[in-house]
Formats: C-alpha cells, structure tokens, sequence
C-alpha cells in the first residue's frame, strides 16, 4: 500500500511542479487518487486490471455519469504517467473498456432580455449609489459582468487576470486556460471599455498592490464565490426569477454568437476549447434562430399553390 501512496505523492508533484496544473486541477487529483487508495487499502496489486474494472463499477454505483467520467480520468492519467516512467509492466487501461452512455445536459443559457435587465439594474444601481463605497463597488461589479459576458471566459480565468492581461489601448484581454492554454480576444465593445477604465482608475492603487486585476474590500484576488454572491444580489434586486451563474454568460456569449451566423470554429477558439466536439452541444440550444428559419426563411413560404380545397 506504500507504494501506491509514493506513487500518488510523486505524481501530484510531477502534475504541480513540471506541468503546472492549476490549483482546482490538483484538487480534483488528489481527490479522487486518494479514493482509489482508500478502495485498494487491503489489495497488493493496485495496478491489476480486474482491480480497476471493479473501482470504476464501484464509483458508477455512486456517482452520476459525469463526476464518474472525471475520477476515471483522473485514474487514467494516474496509470498512464507510471506506463511513462516505466513502473508498471502493462497499463490496466490497455484492455479495459470504459465507455459508458452519458446523458447530455444542454447548457442553461440566459435569455438577452435579461441579459439587457440584468445589466440594466447594475449601471443604475452605480448612479444612484449612497456612498463613495457603494459607488466604487458598483464600478466594480459592471467591469465584472460586462467582461464575463464580452469574452465568454469562464469565472476562474477572470478571476485569475493579471493587470498585464488586460490591454486597453490595444482592446485586448490575454486569457490563461484550461491546461495553461492562452488566447487573446479583442474587446469590441465602446461601453465595455469604458467600464474598465472607470474600474482600472477608480482602483489603480488597489491593482498594483494586490497584483490581480479584480479586487475585493480587503484589497486581495476577487474569488469566484464572491462574483456569485454578487451575480446573486443582483439578479434578486433585477426581479429575475431564473437562478444565474457566472458559467452561463459563458454559454450566453456562445448561444447568442451562434444565432448571428457566427462561425462555430470561431466559437470554439474564443471559448477556448480544445475539441470541437465541446463547442457544438450549442449548436443544440440555438432554437430560437432555428424557429426564425424555419418560419420566416422557409422557401415554402414563397410558393404559392393553385388548386386549393
């Protein structure tokens, strides 16, 4: 059992220090790595395949489909990197079938009328601020919503800017992915500009002392449990009755790009996805432009049919 536990704790190092996984990625490792421990504490051969077989069975027993699909994931990359440095004689993944049915969720989108409500509310909540600290905590959290919703990244990447990431004379914003991947993506917007650099003034000294480019009232990284308290307020204080995330205004910005014609291969670079298989369950959701097809643009619509009854 030691041994496993070594190769565990030399992996999480290797994952950390030569490939430079980010924090909830190694979280997620460590997680699910230490349960595979936990199910092997009384077996020697922690590599057998039959061994592997039964703890996936055991964690479909548990687990919904998807939370499987990332333990097994995680247990494959586990094995693979001992195949790599040569600790195992053969990898019980080689012959080992892990496919499973997995049922697709459609990404919950926000409607644009809310969108436009939503951000609505939040600029008039700036002007009619009590405070100096009201006022400033609202340039905050327009420069917050308008970013998500202009570039479509997710919540731990906006919380992760840097103040160079940001380049306002240029229009741009450099974005670190997902398997520290970077995209730039070009700020389009006039409105969105000027809400940065209201924000970018108004908390200068704040950015360059806390070294990220979203602040909280303690001067330190905006966290991303607090852009969801904030998304929260304001969506009560807008009377919107749907529950909001900060992910939705990213599968908003790539619905509502899809339905004005945008190339889906565009879609997928400015999300940052490495398939493009990731980027097409919106292809799905688009329902609205399918509608206005189907109804307005069918060329049915031109014909005109004699012999009527």
């Amino acid at each position: 059992m030691n041994n496993l536990n070594n190769d565990i704790k030399n992996y999480i190092e290797y994952c950390e220090y030569r490939k430079r996984l980010d924090s909830k990625t190694l979280k997620a490792y460590r997680i699910d790595l230490k349960q595979y421990e936990i199910f092997c504490e009384d077996i020697s051969d922690y590599s057998s395949k039959n061994i592997v077989d039964s703890f996936i069975t055991h964690l479909h027993r548990q687990y919904k489909p998807k939370t499987v699909k990332r333990k097994i994931a995680s247990l494959k990359a586990f094995f693979h990197h001992l195949e790599y440095k040569e600790l195992l004689e053969e990898n019980p993944f080689m012959k080992l079938d892990i496919r499973f049915r997995e049922e697709k969720l459609l990404p919950k989108t926000i409607p644009f009328h809310s969108i436009q409500t939503f951000l609505a509310v939040i600029y008039s909540q700036k002007e009619h601020a009590r405070s100096e600290y009201q006022y400033r905590c609202h340039i905050r959290d327009i420069a917050v919503i308008e970013l998500l919703f202009a570039t479509g990244m997710r919540i731990s990447e906006l919380c992760s800017l840097k103040p160079s990431d940001i380049d306002l004379e240029n229009h741009t914003v450099l974005i670190y992915g997902k398997g520290a991947k970077e995209r730039i993506l070009q700020i389009g917007n006039r409105e969105v500009l000027s809400a940065l650099r209201l924000y970018q003034d108004a908390f200068e000294e704040e950015i360059e002392s806390c070294g990220y480019y979203f602040v909280n009232r303690l001067q330190h990284k905006l966290s991303d449990q607090s852009v969801r308290f904030m998304i929260n307020r304001y969506t009560e204080i807008a009377g919107i009755h749907q529950h909001i995330t900060p992910h939705m205004f990213r599968h908003s910005f790539a619905t509502l790009l899809l339905e004005q014609d945008v190339d889906i291969r565009y879609i997928q670079r400015m999300l940052g996805h490495s398939s493009i298989s990731t980027t097409e369950i919106y292809t799905h959701v688009s329902n609205a432009k399918q509608k206005d097809i189907l109804v307005n643009r069918h060329p049915r619509n031109l014909m005109e049919v004699n012999g009527k009854r």
